[in-house]
């Protein structure tokens, strides 16, 4: 049982989550409750993370020199690392997501090495896989990596996957679990993929499924405990069972379906970025065209876990909060 744990991106959505589960005992790994944690994030500590027993909130940038001096002092047994710009903001740009997604993993590897953590967590994406044309139905771990360069998200997963590649070879001291969510979904979410739902229309690609894998925030949660109780390493998808179509979406949200034929999508998109009237360009389209798809079997036969909620299950229980 690891006793020191270090999550960084604690205040973020999932993190917090996963910071008030262990503190608390509320999560699967019953008998399991770490002496420390260390809660480190780049903005100030949320009131949902204030005054939790065993509980150290460090305000402090991943991309920071200071890390290694921290790792050091605390000597975690296991670094969950959850920092990720997941839904930029409306001032951000590529270098600065860049900066946190890709260099910011890299000081976290550096300064984990430096004071010999036993193993380090990461959360990469099912978007490491990209949206390809070619890609298979269900995507498997050991299908190719090849991210989207035009999605800045898919593109620094994919990199993030290609270092922490090398540091395995380089530095095989330092065990890895890697976890590729598929589109989280709970009752409190709000990102890029939730606004989708959001709006009068739901719109598809014509002549595409753009089928959904969802996995429930608290299996989520439960899945990272797991791993940070226990000496599992490798990578994994995350996902519930089966998949939700835009079609099927939209018939349970009860408002009209509207598939639009690629071009023209590309064509409005083209004209509107042009005009300063959407941040999003024609290779937008392909977020919903080749969605990858993801297969959950490894998850559930060798990590041994088995997700409460499957991807419609997950997604209704999001609507249950709406």
């Amino acid at each position: 049982m690891n006793k020191t744990v270090l999550i960084t991106g604690a205040g973020g959505y999932v993190g917090s989550l996963i910071t008030q589960a262990l503190s608390k005992g509320t999560h699967d790994e019953k008998g399991y409750a770490p002496e420390k944690i260390i809660a480190l994030d780049v903005r100030d500590c949320p009131k949902s993370l204030e005054g939790l027993p065993n509980v150290t909130f460090i305000k402090n940038d991943v991309r920071s020199p200071e890390l290694a001096q921290i790792i050091e002092q605390y000597k975690p047994d296991v670094v969950a690392h959850l920092a990720s710009i997941v839904t930029p903001g409306k001032n951000s740009n590529r270098e600065f997501e860049y900066s946190v997604d890709v260099v910011g993993t890299k000081n976290v590897l550096d300064a984990c090495v430096k004071a010999g953590v036993k193993k380090v967590i990461i959360t990469s994406s099912g978007a490491a896989y990209g949206y390809h044309a070619d890609n298979p139905m269900w995507l498997k771990e050991d299908h190719p990596l090849r991210g989207n360069t035009e999605f800045a998200y898919s593109d620094h997963k994919r990199l993030v996957e290609e270092m922490l590649a090398e540091y395995r070879t380089k530095h095989p001291e330092l065990k890895q679990l890697i976890f590729r969510p598929g589109a989280v979904i709970g009752k409190t979410v709000k990102n890029q993929i939730t606004d989708l739902f959001e709006k009068k229309v739901v719109l598809g690609i014509a002549g595409s499924d753009s089928p959904f894998t969802f996995i429930w925030d608290q299996d989520v949660v439960n899945i990272l405990i797991k791993g940070i109780a226990t000496d599992q390493s490798g990578a994994y998808n995350l996902a519930g069972d089966g998949a939700l179509t835009m079609k099927e979406i939209a018939h349970i949200l009860k408002k009209p379906y509207l598939p639009i034929p690629p071009t023209l999508l590309k064509c409005a998109l083209r004209v509107l970025k042009k005009a300063g009237l959407t941040q999003y360009g024609p290779e937008q389209i392909r977020f919903l065209q080749y969605r990858p798809v993801l297969a959950n079997d490894n998850l559930k036969n060798k990590f041994n876990y088995v997700p409460k909620k499957t991807s419609k299950e997950a997604f209704l229980y999001y609507l249950s909060g709406k």
